[in-house]
């Protein structure tokens, strides 16, 4: 492979993001869950969808702005919650933040975060981030949690429900992640750690505090972040149900999307209870290994909600979004909006905050071009009739 001079796709950024990250870190963002089946199945179902192509129509004028979440958005597009994002480049999620007002989308930042929800927003607070967010045990240090974001200036609240036990991911286990933290395994996450010197320098050294800033209250004593890990495997809470979106309902104020909806009655309850819209998504491939990939999920969820969801009802769709192409098929397909995970993350680790503004700004042209030469000229207009 020749040298790449500059990332065109989110591809190269992968690659880039593979050598300057430790593996393990690597791992950890690239990886899915089992055999990784449904990781890679949801960026392949892209490529069974085709468009429609026209020609001789005015397109000089083509038009990407819509409305999400009560928000003008320059593309339907948003970054989606990434956990441990801090550790792919030095305070990670504000550098995120920043790339994603700068191209005028929103930021989620996760509960897992290394920099605290008040960190993000005042990296720049002229576009407040979404908050994205764990119904742990501890209900009262959720009740915290909603609080702070609520207080910081977040009007979407982004509750991820398909987390009721993790997903077995064996590349962690392979790394050492997973198990008893004996001598044998820290020392060589040590010494693949430190085989990364500039990633040491600017994250490890430079980036410090590495702890989960949402999450300081709660394990007050914790200075690394195996120290919080214990309390927050310990707060995955298998007895969610549909009485806790109710009482998320009833402390929350702002907008409320359900994240990790895969199944048109899960999707028909959600609209029934009062989120103002889901997430079709499976997590990105990391928990249930071997369900379809979310696209293929979308115009059956797209239809079921139809008649039992107000006109305000969005459905959003996560899970191997790459490209522009990728946003205007999702569309096309049903959706909304997209959130782009992965995609974001490895520009992020690549390139910094720059890399992740230059991967927006180039889905945003692919949008532009691919409306030109499918005829259309505006993003809101487009659905099931621009597809073969």
């Amino acid at each position: 492979m020749s040298k790449l001079i500059e990332p065109a796709t989110t591809a190269d950024y992968r690659n880039l993001a593979k050598k300057r990250l430790p593996q393990q870190i690597f791992d950890y963002l690239d990886g899915g869950s089992y055999q990784e089946q449904t990781r890679f199945a949801n960026e392949h179902a892209f490529t069974a969808v085709q468009l429609k192509q026209r020609v001789l129509r005015d397109v000089s004028s083509v038009n990407l702005n819509t409305t999400l979440q009560g928000q003008l958005f320059s593309m339907p597009l948003a970054l989606g919650p990434v956990g441990l994002a801090g550790l792919m480049a030095r305070r990670g999620e504000t550098l995120a933040q920043r790339a994603a007002v700068k191209q005028g989308v929103s930021f989620c930042a996760s509960t897992v975060s290394l920099c605290g929800i008040e960190e993000v927003a005042a990296a720049d607070n002229s576009r407040a981030p979404w908050f994205q967010l764990y119904v742990m045990k501890d209900r009262d240090y959720v009740l915290r949690l909603l609080q702070r974001a609520e207080q910081t200036g977040v009007t979407t609240l982004v509750v991820t429900v398909d987390l009721a036990v993790l997903g077995s991911r064996y590349r962690d286990v392979r790394n050492g992640f997973d198990g008893v933290q004996t001598l044998a395994k820290r020392w060589a996450r040590v010494k693949d750690l430190v085989s990364h010197p500039a990633w040491v320098i600017d994250v490890a050294v430079k980036g410090k505090p590495l702890v989960f800033g949402n999450l300081n209250e709660a394990v007050p004593d914790a200075r690394s972040l195996p120290q919080f890990k214990s309390w927050v495997d310990a707060q995955f809470d298998a007895s969610v149900s549909w009485d806790d979106l109710i009482w998320l309902k009833h402390n929350w104020s702002g907008k409320l999307l359900v994240k990790g909806i895969m199944d048109s009655e899960d999707a028909q309850q959600a609209a029934k209870l009062g989120a103002d819209g889901i997430i079709v998504s499976n997590h990105g491939g990391r928990q249930l290994d071997g369900v379809k990939p979310t696209l293929e999920k979308l115009p059956e969820i797209r239809a079921a909600v139809a008649g039992t969801s107000s006109d305000s009802f969005e459905i959003w769709m996560d899970g191997g979004v790459n490209s522009g192409l990728d946003v205007v098929k999702s569309l096309a397909l049903g959706a909304d909006g997209c959130l782009l995970g992965r995609a974001w993350a490895f520009a992020l680790a690549a390139q910094g905050e720059q890399g992740v503004v230059k991967l927006l700004q180039r889905i945003e042209n692919e949008m532009r071009v691919a409306l030109a030469l499918m005829g259309e000229t505006d993003i809101n207009q487009i659905g099931p009739d621009n597809l073969e």
